[in-house]
């Protein structure tokens, strides 16, 4: 008879062809950045005490608008402040207006693109429009809210800068609401990912995937309860939790869910990618090699339904 570490080992083995560990990146800053003109933006410029200078202009497709006297100025790229000085400085140079009377300021009043898109775990994605001041919560709430499956953690692209997307908790139902404040510009995006899943696969009723609950978190009882188990068949003694380290090796855990239901043990709270294992006599008999084909069978077959349905 093999051993119970060389049917842990085999456990491991099979799941580690079917899992990944997603790892999330957070700034430590918050703050969205300034938002830059872009082609197609209509921005107001008020030169101060001159009129005739003044006035609405659309940034053309070559990021230029064409201003009085100066002629074509190009502008995206910059913050409207940085536009501001950028056209001071060529009335300056053009000899229009002097230092001590060229001062100028630039505000967008149009976006070319003017909506906020929302994505991911939420009740109505699509795009809404960014009028006014819109914080992250006025976002999502317009959106419908997060779903019961989203996770606790979403991730904003700000459209002045898209290479560095940031991720900040979420969780306006807790207990303690986690509700950042982060002003939401024109044309940036707002994504809220799935909360993952764990798997419960063995001698259950109904193995498969279970969607993780941010706000109510997944326990050991709770997997066990929802798939249903074979209470003639299964052997609760000795449940099998494989789970990811913080390395990324496979690590096996044996639990006592006799022990949990009857309080004798604590209950514990599973992760994204954990998979339960629950065993039965027959698939003992079957050996190692049957236990590590089954549940690398079901473990594809639970990713697929997962990700395709």
């Amino acid at each position: 008879m093999k051993t119970k570490a060389t049917t842990i080992a085999t456990i491991v083995s099979a799941l580690l062809l079917f899992s990944c560990t997603p790892v999330w990146a957070q700034q430590d800053a918050v703050k969205a950045p300034a938002i830059r003109i872009a082609s197609g933006d209509l921005i107001e410029i008020t030169m101060y005490d001159n009129a005739e200078l003044s006035g609405h202009f659309r940034v053309n497709e070559n990021g230029d608008v064409l201003t009085p006297l100066l002629g074509l100025v190009h502008v995206a790229g910059e913050t409207a402040e940085e536009a501001a000085s950028t056209l001071e400085k060529r009335y300056v140079e053009a000899d229009i207006l002097k230092r001590s009377n060229s001062h100028a300021s630039v505000f967008i009043t149009e976006y070319a693109t003017q909506g906020i898109v929302v994505n991911g775990d939420v009740r109505s994605p699509g795009t809404y429009p960014a009028l006014g001041v819109r914080m992250l919560n006025d976002v999502l709430t317009a959106a419908g809210g997060v779903t019961l499956t989203a996770a606790s953690r979403v991730i904003i692209t700000h459209r002045g800068d898209p290479e560095h997307p940031i991720a900040v908790e979420y969780n306006p139902t807790a207990l303690k609401p986690v509700i950042p404040q982060i002003q939401i510009l024109p044309g940036d995006t707002v994504t809220v990912p799935n909360g993952g899943a764990v798997f419960v696969l063995g001698s259950v009723g109904r193995s498969g995937a279970i969607p993780m609950d941010a706000r109510n978190p997944v326990t050991v009882l709770r997997a066990i309860a929802t798939a249903n188990p074979d209470r003639h068949g299964a052997t609760l003694s000795n449940v099998q939790l494989v789970r990811t380290g913080e390395d990324g090796r496979k690590v096996a855990i044996t639990i006592n869910v006799s022990k949990i239901e009857k309080g004798r043990a604590a209950d514990i709270a599973l992760r994204d990618g954990d998979v339960l294992f629950v065993p039965n006599s027959l698939i003992k008999e079957a050996g190692p090699q049957a236990i590590g084909a089954a549940i690398g069978l079901a473990t594809a077959a639970t990713l697929y339904s997962a990700f395709y349905h």
